[in-house]
């Protein structure tokens, strides 16, 4: 035998958690126990018919027991938000108008119910934007195959999930991010789809002159999504009987609130504004978290009275909830990537049935709009 550096195994796991000796191991497979050392520190590679023997001594496939290292491919990736320099690190890859790049699976991004499984490792390089990964999938077809959506209704994760069932090839990666996070991501070409609820008192429309002045120039559709009930979401049975944003100042209700470019910050500010509130009246306005999922979560566990979010939200967790707005949800796409077929893969699904009957069965969302292009700029 000989030392074969591609050659990995996973002997010693299995033996252990058999409760096996190297000594009882060896003499099963009918060789010593120093061989036995030498194969699980990688210094032996078995031979053909040593391997069936381990194999069938440890009740296993051989294929459970040895691999072999394949050197993976490594490609240059652009950096979507900046990370620790010199670090190793874990990283989600798509391609976005043929260009890699690279969102690091750190924080919240790591995790959303279970931890998010990686495409690629890789160290990032002082004073440079860049990043060189090495793969840890060579299924580089189904990376290129990604769409990648920025925004924060909760129902773009689920759109995202049915229609990667209907296209067992393609996939969606969902980031998070409130509606004007999400243009800015748009712009700096690190999506193709971003999702917003932005209303304009001044034009009465929804969407349209945010993404515009945000684009500003660049040709892009707006298709929307759905129309929601945003409002506040109280305890259940509302026991503090608030009915109006001026309410929460008169009650001395503790608020949490959405960070600065997110649409129900937008809203809550609106409203306070026209009931001539203002903003330090009401306590914990700049208590901020950063989803719509966390303010339900504040208000579910009690570290809060009352936040902005929707009627679906309000629902799914089982709170009282008082309408202020309806507002269209809109994705907003740069016209140079509605021909990658992805993107049509994943668009074509809006008029799918189903998707509009997930929609509905949440609560809070007309899809009468669903699919329609409502705008272009």
């Amino acid at each position: 035998m000989k030392q074969d550096s591609d050659l990995c195994n996973n002997l010693k796991s299995i033996r252990t958690r058999l409760g096996m000796s190297q000594q009882e191991l060896a003499k099963l497979a009918g060789v010593s126990r120093q061989t036995i050392t030498g194969v699980e520190s990688g210094q032996y590679a078995p031979s053909v018919a040593m391997t069936l023997r381990l194999a069938k001594a440890l009740g296993c496939q051989v294929e459970d027991l040895f691999w072999l290292e394949q050197e993976l491919p490594q490609i240059k990736a652009v950096l979507a938000k900046p990370v620790p320099r010199d670090q190793q690190m874990r990283f989600s890859l798509a391609q976005v108008g043929g260009q890699w790049i690279a969102y690091p699976l750190i924080g919240k991004d790591a995790f959303r119910i279970e931890m998010v499984p990686a495409d690629a490792e890789g160290t990032s390089v002082t004073g440079t934007d860049e990043v060189l990964l090495r793969l840890l999938d060579d299924n580089l077809g189904k990376l290129q195959n990604t769409v990648v959506i920025a925004g924060c209704a909760p129902v773009l994760s689920l759109w995202a999930r049915a229609t990667e069932r209907w296209h067992p090839q393609l996939r969606v990666q969902f980031n998070h991010a409130n509606s004007m996070s999400a243009l800015h991501s748009l712009c700096r070409g690190e999506a193709h789809i971003a999702g917003m609820h932005l209303y304009d008192p001044e034009t009465g429309e929804h969407n349209a002159s945010f993404a515009s002045e945000a684009l500003a120039g660049r040709a892009a559709v707006l298709i929307t999504l759905g129309v929601w009930e945003e409002g506040l979401l109280v305890q259940p049975e509302n026991p503090m009987g608030i009915r109006t944003v001026a309410d929460l100042a008169t009650k001395g209700a503790i608020i949490v609130n959405r960070e600065h470019g997110a649409g129900s910050r937008l809203l809550l500010e609106r409203k306070l504004q026209e009931e001539q509130v203002s903003f330090d009246a009401v306590k914990g306005f700049d208590r901020i978290v950063k989803s719509h999922q966390d303010v339900a979560q504040a208000v579910a566990t009690g570290i809060a009275d009352a936040g902005i979010s929707t009627a679906s939200v309000a629902a799914t967790f089982g709170l009282g909830f008082i309408p202020l707005h309806k507002s269209r949800y809109d994705l907003v796409i740069l016209k140079e990537y509605l021909e990658e077929a992805p993107v049509q893969q994943l668009l074509s699904t809006l008029s799918h049935p189903l998707v509009h009957s997930q929609l509905k069965i949440i609560g809070g969302y007309d899809t009468s709009k669903t699919g329609e292009v409502v705008a272009t700029i």
